[in-house]
């Protein structure tokens, strides 16, 4: 038999209307989005159910936000007793993995993920950094474009390496516009700018990932139960004090997601079960490695789907 990876979406699936399905017809599902509106004392039901858009997508909103559809759907799911040798998330979605591996509560992660959407938000003005999607372009070739840039322009990194041909930039406006000028001498096919309020896993981040390190002194660590594959080892983390130094780094580091599927490939990965919004892993997933098997539960018509097979 091969082994099962429960893996969680980041920032960028969100959609109004996420989890409207569980949060009506699954009463453990309802408790979590509960929980999320007490423990952050505003109604971010209200927010993921009727938005509107530019609201949800407050990075401050969005990670609680995909947090809890993401574990509303997990507790959905997990009543099917179905049990993952592996978790792991994208970015934010790490934070989903963490809570599904007993690391810290659901009312826990929630408040930390709001605080860190919020520091992530502040750490650096509005318009003074972005990130840009790169395609085409090998991870060695784009770096050297980067370390090329930021020592003569401006700051500029790889901030998500998602899978062959998709890499993220991360970093001032000035580096990310001269990555969309100069691309092609890294081979990149094309170069597009994200909406994005900030320039995410790059060291440009450091003041947040200051800040995250005190708000992650109030959470009850503990070690995980399922090891969780860290975005920025892309390996099996289980001991809780070396997982928050990792969520730490993880603000200002490279998310390794193509090296993470490949960790759990090797140890044995064939099932790739993506729980939350939208499909985004599940896509990516397909471009690392045809052969493993993906399921995309999104909505409760698709845990009721996949679990009766």
């Amino acid at each position: 038999m091969g082994k099962i990876a429960f893996i969680f979406p980041g920032q960028g699936a969100q959609a109004i209307g996420m989890g409207k399905d569980v949060y009506d017809q699954v009463p453990e599902a309802r408790e979590i989005f509960d929980v999320a509106n007490r423990v952050l004392d505003y109604s971010l039901t209200d927010i993921i159910f009727n938005g509107p858009e530019d609201q949800l997508k407050q990075t401050a909103n969005t990670q609680p936000a995909l947090l809890t559809t993401s574990y509303a759907l997990y507790k959905a799911f997990e009543k099917k007793g179905i049990k993952p040798d592996f978790v792991a998330g994208h970015s934010l979605g790490e934070y989903s993995a963490l809570v599904v591996a007993g690391v810290m509560t659901f009312a826990e992660a929630v408040a930390i993920v709001r605080k860190r959407g919020q520091f992530m938000e502040q750490a650096v003005p509005n318009g003074e950094g972005g990130m840009a999607a790169v395609l085409g372009a090998s991870r060695e070739a784009l770096g050297a474009l980067c370390d090329d840039i930021t020592a003569v322009t401006a700051s500029v990194e790889m901030a998500n390496v998602n899978c062959p041909g998709q890499i993220v930039v991360s970093g001032a406006a000035a580096g990310i516009q001269a990555v969309v000028e100069r691309g092609k001498e890294a081979g990149a096919k094309r170069v597009l700018p994200l909406e994005v309020s900030g320039p995410f896993h790059s060291s440009l981040m450091k003041p947040a990932a200051v800040r995250l390190d005190a708000a992650l002194s109030e959470v009850h660590w503990q070690d995980a139960f399922i090891p969780v594959v860290s975005n920025v080892s892309a390996h099996a983390e289980q001991n809780a004090d070396r997982i928050r130094t990792l969520l730490v780094e993880q603000v200002f580091s490279p998310v390794l997601w193509e090296d993470s599927v490949r960790y759990m490939i090797e140890q044995g990965t064939d099932t790739f079960i993506e729980i939350g919004s939208g499909n985004v892993l599940s896509g990516l997933i397909k471009k690392i490695d045809r052969s493993v098997q993906i399921v995309t539960l999104n909505s409760l018509e698709a845990i009721q789907a996949y679990t009766a097979q």
